[in-house]
């Protein structure tokens, strides 16, 4: 038998690429001789790289890049498809631990996230996928726009690299002098949230507070955010105001529509085109997924309902291994779920639960391989 296992990680307890081996080692166990393909699934931001790597092998590329507070830092980048496609996580370079201790949106740039995307377009990728995730910034991509040569000026005529903090000092965008090395790349940003770039769902008010900013600082920012989707609209003529997503990472998703003209995509949809998921499964027996909770924020299009609606179009079955079901997540029968268990097997907080996560989903996994044992024909019960 052949199973493809493509989970989400447990947030805060176990990862997806320890959910592929734990399934897998309970596979091997209860049926000898079964195949298993792990494709390991991450959101975009911590983790994003070592995820495909896993899956599609490759090679991690260690880069010297600018870091949120234009200090150098150690960051990587993901090389697949032999050097083709290029994987970046954002946070490698402006996520919140290389802030921890003097957060400050005001301040922090994500210019060294352009840096490495020029830097893996030098060395021949075609295609970059740019996780959106776990960012300490809100310069609305504006510092990564200038890494690859677009110009921001000020009042004075100046060009500057705008941060959250300046954004309302830009009188002018110009994207001419963009490196010509991207003019033919292809870019994808993984963005899994839909927030606007400014107002009270946007990028400042909903994510600015957890990477250090008071009232006060929000209100800025917002505004700063707001001054420059009219300043791209007027520049650029591209329209960012109604982008879902455009909130992404400090408005980073509406930097990478307006500066780099690339396509916010779901992450799972992203990692299934790119793991070719639909050949994969042409032959597989039974679809393993799962994530923390199975909701309804799971029924817009995360992890879970992404892999079933892909396998419903191929009859195959799909089980999600999760950590718990809340009533409205039985729609997802409805998308293409044959079946879902949650690994908890007692009534317990989940402070004490999380503790006992590996063992309970290797639990749960075998108890689901035995029925697939006894009731597959192939083997004896």
């Amino acid at each position: 038998m052949k199973f493809v296992l493509i989970p989400d990680s447990f947030k805060g307890t176990l990862s997806s690429t320890r959910i592929c081996e734990l399934l897998a080692e309970k596979a091997r166990e209860i049926l000898p001789g079964c195949t298993t393909v792990p494709i390991p699934v991450a959101d975009g931001g911590e983790g994003s790289v070592d995820c495909f790597l896993n899956a599609l092998g490759g090679e991690k590329i260690p880069e010297t890049v600018t870091g949120p507070f234009f200090e150098n830092v150690q960051a990587f980048y993901g090389s697949i498809d032999d050097g083709r496609t290029a994987v970046i996580e954002m946070a490698a370079c402006a996520g919140l631990p290389l802030a921890e201790g003097r957060l400050d949106p005001e301040r922090t740039t994500t210019y060294g996230v352009g840096e490495l995307i020029l830097r893996a377009a030098d060395r021949g990728a075609r295609r970059i996928i740019l996780g959106l995730g776990g960012s300490c910034t809100n310069d609305g991509g504006c510092g990564a726009a200038a890494a690859v040569g677009v110009r921001f000026r000020n009042a004075a005529g100046d060009r500057f690299v705008p941060v959250g903090g300046t954004l309302a000092e830009i009188v002018s965008v110009d994207v001419s002098h963009l490196a010509p090395q991207l003019r033919d790349v292809e870019i994808v940003a993984m963005c899994d949230i839909d927030n606007p770039m400014y107002g009270e769902k946007g990028a400042a008010y909903v994510f600015a507070p957890q990477k250090g900013a008071d009232p006060a600082a929000v209100r800025r920012l917002d505004d700063g955010l707001r001054h420059l989707c009219a300043i791209v609209q007027r520049d650029l003529g591209v329209s960012l105001s109604e982008v879902p997503g455009a909130g992404a990472a400090g408005a980073m998703g509406a930097g990478m529509v307006a500066f780099f003209g690339a396509k916010l995509q779901m992450g799972i949809e992203t990692v299934l085109d790119t793991t070719e998921f639909d050949r994969v499964i042409r032959d597989a027996d039974v679809i393993f997924t799962g994530e923390g909770k199975l909701d309804s924020q799971s029924l817009r299009g995360k992890v879970v309902i992404g892999v079933a609606r892909r396998a419903k179009r191929q009859g195959k079955p799909v089980v999600a291994i999760v950590g718990g079901v809340e009533p409205e997540g039985e729609a997802a029968y409805a998308e293409g779920v044959t079946a879902a268990f949650s690994i908890n097997r007692l009534p317990e907080d989940f402070a004490v639960s999380r503790g006992k996560s590996e063992a309970n989903l290797s639990a749960t996994a075998e108890s689901i391989f035995r029925l697939i044992r006894a009731t597959s024909g192939a083997y004896g019960a």
